[in-house]
């Protein structure tokens, strides 16, 4: 997963396509998806997190969005998991 800075608006290139409000690692986060066709990959989210990902095509956008917002229980363990593990070291 790619990281970015917060983007506080969009680009003049970009479309708004959705907002996905949920949490994650026990805290709020707002997933917004856009469409640029100057890019490779025209359809990406950005979360306040910093979290960044993009795709080809509109059909990956959605659920990967929504799973970042609203993870599973196996995601939180594995979220868990990853950050003892960095601890650690």
């Amino acid at each position: 997963m790619q990281t970015q800075r917060e983007k506080t608006q969009l680009e003049r290139t970009e479309c708004w396509v959705g907002t996905f409000h949920g949490c994650h690692d026990g805290l709020p986060a707002k997933v917004t998806a856009t469409r640029d066709d100057t890019r490779p990959e025209p359809y990406a989210w950005t979360c306040t997190c910093g979290a960044f990902r993009s795709f080809p095509t509109e059909h990956g956008v959605w659920p990967t969005a929504w799973r970042h917002t609203h993870p599973t229980r196996v995601d939180r363990l594995r979220s868990w998991a990853i950050r003892r593990l960095r601890a650690a070291r």
